[in-house]
């Protein structure tokens, strides 16, 4: 059982078609973040009844929340066909052109990690998001001119977990914008349960699906990551069926507690507490301690731990909690 994948919010390429089969396909089957589905549900019929698409959308919060599943919803419910791109894999402006290009009227463009698209590209998106042209750059000898390329109306989705690093005129040319929340564990055993009728598991109680879901960080990739590999311990230890022991010796030899912390999450927190007296202390001190780079701290251990209420952050650096103590069974010190 594959321990050092089991928390991570990035998708592992080999688990991708995995995923995809998970994915739900309309508003009716996506479980979770009803506010921004309400919101959605508005501006698609409002537009499918003037026969134009929606304005470009920005979905944005940590990894593994469903930003690409909604933006596929929101094609399906259109009616349109969608393409999706890596902001990194688009590395020169006139690529944007011939995606474009390649779209339906009407279409849908995705692009995942949009924060990390070049200046250049970044610059040549202004223009074709607002005005729907491209302004190709023709040179003759000495001679400068500028085309101004009209395009199709259509509708870019972007996706981001660092919003903070999307430029002012680029974050103000998507109409739409949305944050993703972490969902709740119940919310969580819903999705554990439809995605096990997916996974053709004859049964799985509700007490088992909610253990699984109040251990998943309150992430759905994160969930349905650990109810294939929780599949695996009972069809070789059991009958196949799911219940919450079984889920509970799964999480065992995977070594996730009943909060969803594993071993990186726990060496943070022992570090802090053991090495720092509880801090502050650093980031790049904090990651150097446990040889864990700070980027990936910061992005895939830190949200959960800072919402779940284990991690301080103050001007002075991280600090841990009084639960951080309590959960790890280390004794409060008297001046906290």
């Amino acid at each position: 059982m594959a321990k050092e994948n089991a928390i991570n919010t990035s998708l592992i390429p080999e688990e991708k078609e995995a995923e995809n089969n998970l994915r739900p396909l309309s508003f009716e089957d996506y479980i979770g973040q009803e506010k921004i589905k309400a919101n959605l549900k508005i501006y698609i019929q409002a537009a499918n009844e003037r026969n134009e698409p929606i304005d470009h959308v920005l979905l944005y919060g940590p990894p593994g929340l469903g930003k690409t599943t909604l933006a596929g919803i929101i094609a399906n419910e259109m009616g349109r066909s969608m393409k999706i791109v890596s902001g990194p894999a688009i590395e020169y402006p006139g690529e944007i052109l011939a995606i474009v290009k390649q779209l339906p009227k009407g279409g849908v463009l995705f692009v995942d990690e949009i924060h990390r698209l070049s200046k250049p590209v970044e610059e040549a998106l202004y223009s074709v998001m607002e005005d729907f042209a491209f302004d190709a750059v023709i040179e003759n000898g000495e001679q400068t001119t500028v085309r101004r390329i009209n395009l199709d109306r259509f509708t870019l989705i972007g996706a981001t977990t660092r919003a903070g690093l999307l430029s002012a005129p680029l974050r103000d040319r998507f109409g739409i914008v949305h944050r993703m929340e972490f969902y709740e564990p119940e919310e969580l055993a819903d999705i554990v349960t439809n995605s096990a009728k997916k996974l053709h598991i004859e049964k799985i109680d509700r007490t088992g699906a909610l253990e699984i879901g109040s251990c998943s960080r309150g992430t759905p990739r994160i969930a349905n990551r650990i109810l294939r590999r929780v599949r695996d311990y009972a069809q070789v230890k059991y009958d196949g069926n799911i219940t919450k022991e079984i889920v509970d010796e799964a999480l065992h030899l995977l070594d996730i507690d009943q909060k969803g912390l594993d071993l990186t999450d726990r060496a943070i927190l022992k570090t802090m507490i053991t090495k720092f007296h509880g801090g502050p202390v650093g980031l790049d001190t904090l990651a150097a301690s446990i040889g864990e780079d700070s980027g990936t701290i910061e992005d895939v251990y830190e949200p959960y731990l800072v919402k779940c209420g284990f991690i301080n952050r103050t001007p002075r650096g991280r600090m841990a909690t009084d639960y951080a103590y309590q959960h790890l069974n280390y004794p409060v010190p008297e001046e906290k």
